[in-house]
Formats: C-alpha cells, sequence, structure tokens
C-alpha cells in the first residue's frame, strides 16, 4: 500500500541481517552452527566496567536525558586515551563528540556534507554503512576498488578528475574489515595531500586499531602532518573492550567536522546514557592489561584457524590486526553459493565477501570470535566436505 522513498529502496539488504535469518532458521532446525560470520566478540566485558555501569545506573541523575555533546569527563576520559595512545592532544570541548556507538555517527556524518549529486568515495569491498549513509544522505557513492594487487589500498591515482570535483568525503578503513589489511604510512601521507588538494574529508574508521598481533601497532590518520585540517576519526570502545552491545564509541578530529556531525546529532538523537558513559569513562581509565591478553586469544584462533585452511589446500594469510581473517576461494566461486554451500554441508556460517561490494566476490571472511575447539571443529567439517 505505501511506497518506500526512493533512497531507501536504493539501500542494499543488510548483509549481517540476511546471514542471522539464515542462522537462526539452521538452529530452529536443531542443527549444531559454528558461527565464524558475524564479528562480534564472545568474550564478556571486564567487570570492572560492569560495576561502573551498575553503581551510575543507581544514581538518579543519571536517568534523565544526557549532554547531546556526552559528558565533559567522558570526553576528558576520550582525550587523555588519544594523547595516551598515539600522542595526539584534542580539544575535549570542541574536537571530541561521543556516540551511541561508532556507526551511527558513520551512518550521519553525509548527512552534514552532501548534497545531491556530491559524491563520497567508498572503498569497496567495505563496512556498509559508509555506502549507506551515503545513499540517506541524497548522495552518491563512488567506489574504490581494494585489490590484493594493491595491498588492499584504494589507488588514489586512479580516481578520475570527474568524480574528485563532486567528492565531498572519502571514507578509509585500517585497520580494515573485511580484508583485514593495515595501511602504510607513505599511504596515509599521499592520502592527506590527496584530501588536502582535493578538499574532501577523510572520514577515517579506527575501530580496529587495538586488534593487532607479531608486533604491528596501528597508527592514528591524526598523527600525521596535515590531518587536522581533514580529518574526523571514528572510534569505538566495541571491539577494543568486548563491548559491542552497550553502543558507546566517539568522534573526533577537525572542530569545524565535529561541529557538523553534532548538529546533526542534535537533531536526531538525545546522547547515550549516562550510566553507560561512566561505564566507558571507566574501561578508558582502567586497567588495559587484559587487552594483551585479548590479543593473544584471538593470535593463537588465528594460527588455529589459518594454518588448519592451508593444510586443507586454501589460500589464507594471517593478518597483522582485526579478528577477521580474508579468505580468497575459487576464482570461479559465488561467495554467495559458496557460503551457502558451508551452511548446508557443515553447519559453518561465514560472511561472503560479495556483501561488502562487488569487490568482494571471490572472497569470505572469518570471524575468529568462537573458541579454538569450535575452530578446531570447523577445520574437521571443512576436511570432511573438501
Amino acid at each position: 500500500m505505501f511506497k518506500l522513498s526512493k533512497k531507501v529502496q536504493a539501500l542494499p539488504p543488510y548483509l549481517f541481517l540476511e546471514i542471522d535469518k539464515a542462522k537462526r532458521k539452521a538452529r530452529a532446525e536443531g542443527r549444531d552452527i559454528i558461527d565464524l560470520g558475524i564479528g562480534d566478540p564472545d568474550q564478556p566485558t571486564c567487570g570492572f566496567i560492569i560495576d561502573a555501569l551498575s553503581q551510575a545506573a543507581r544514581e538518579a541523575a543519571n536517568h534523565r536525558y544526557a549532554l547531546d555533546q556526552g559528558l565533559p569527563v567522558l570526553r576528558k576520559a576520550i582525550g587523555d586515551w588519544y594523547k595516551r595512545r598515539f600522542k595526539v592532544n584534542l580539544n575535549c570541548e570542541t574536537e571530541i563528540l561521543p556516540l551511541i556507538g561508532s556507526k551511527e555517527g558513520l551512518a550521519h556524518f553525509p548527512l552534514a556534507f552532501l548534497n545531491p549529486g556530491d559524491l563520497s568515495l567508498v572503498p569497496d569491498p567495505s563496512y556498509p554503512p559508509y555506502k549507506g549513509g551515503t545513499i540517506l544522505a541524497g548522495g552518491k557513492p563512488y567506489m574504490m576498488p581494494l585489490l590484493a594487487s594493491n595491498s588492499f589500498l584504494p589507488d588514489l591515482r586512479k580516481i578520475p578528475l570527474s568524480a574528485r570535483k563532486k567528492a565531498k568525503i572519502i571514507f578509509i578503513n585500517y585497520p580494515n574489515n573485511p580484508t583485514s589489511a593495515c595501511a602504510s604510512d607513505d599511504f596515509y601521507t599521499e592520502l592527506i595531500e590527496f584530501a588536502t588538494k582535493n578538499k574532501i574529508i577523510i572520514v577515517s574508521d579506527l575501530a580496529y586499531s587495538e586488534l593487532t598481533y607479531d608486533g604491528y601497532k596501528a597508527r592514528s590518520l591524526l598523527e600525521f602532518p596535515g590531518s587536522r585540517e581533514v580529518v574526523i576519526e571514528f572510534h569505538s570502545l566495541s571491539k577494543t573492550y568486548n563491548m559491542t552491545g552497550w553502543r558507546i564509541g566517539w568522534a573526533c578530529g577537525k572542530a569545524q567536522l565535529v561541529a557538523a556531525l553534532a548538529k546533526v546529532k542534535s537533531n536526531i538523537d538525545s546522547g547515550i546514557f549516562s550510566a553507560i558513559q561512566l561505564a566507558g569513562v571507566a574501561a578508558l581509565r582502567g586497567r588495559q592489561d587484559y587487552l594483551k591478553s585479548t590479543c593473544e586469544l584471538y593470535r593463537q584462533r588465528r594460527d588455529i584457524l589459518v594454518d588448519g585452511l592451508n593444510r586443507l589446500g586454501w589460500r589464507a594469510i594471517k593478518p597483522k590486526a582485526t579478528f577477521y581473517v580474508w579468505i580468497k576461494i575459487h576464482p570461479k566461486a559465488d561467495a554467495i553459493s559458496f557460503a551457502a554451500h558451508l551452511l548446508s554441508d557443515a553447519n559453518i556460517v561465514v560472511t561472503p565477501g560479495v556483501g561488502f561490494g562487488q569487490h568482494g566476490q571471490g572472497y569470505i571472511r572469518l570471524a575468529l570470535t568462537v573458541s579454538g575447539e569450535r575452530i578446531k571443529e570447523a577445520l574437521g567439517r571443512l576436511k570432511k566436505i573438501s
């Protein structure tokens, strides 16, 4: 009876919802599913963070509308964390904006700067909200291929002048979801020069910066010369502190860009529940030693999975960051059909790469968010159907 708007009609099906439907159906049939699909940490949030939430939730003052720009104590904790982690000094009043998870901020940001016909430069494959947020803002995504031959980095030199003139935003995400690739300092330097020359805003998604292995340490774009004029960076407590369901993150960087996002959000939401903000303060200021054990856990799982896949004849490379393994399947195989085959014949859920963009065709993404024993079980199932 009612017709959807053209913007909503233009949105692709949200990949993870489709995977969840298939997974629920399989479990309803009583099948033992090993879920290597959605990247949701299986480890619990640390007790001291939960205790902070519990205490704050009992305070009546925290039951009211939160400040749109976040509690000053949270902004200060974020600023201190950035200085400690990246040696970047942020103005806590003008350069930091807490978010209801970084996803909503990434999706809302294009509303602040895109007019009809404007472009966002979007990696392909990439996290779906980059493209979805652009479409909902009335803009057009210009897809930048991420190819293995270029280390899954966009080739900025191949973006035509016509696209550069219409582009207002470029989305960047390293360490990368879904490919788990990492960016070099040279690429970041080139990117800042590109954005400055073409007057394009860099939207940097740094959600996976703390999940690194083998001595690798991710950098913030805000560490690089010239970045403070063109960059807004998004971060999240979700993966670092096992807080995906809590929905808390932030944006930081150039004050004008942060203020523009704040203006959009003031017309959409009423801020983060104050008790959750105070739990976020506890996370950022509390002991950080457990993060080493978390990374070590994922590293062990990574090695079990990648070594096992390679013994089965797959082509798997150990990532230096994120908790994803990006696997190239047979060149002629359709990623969706291949994922459906693994679910039907091995009761294993994986994410088809094409769900992140057409250049994800021929790949699947596996998440390291199940125990080592379950990964070994999955490898045994794969061996049986090989």
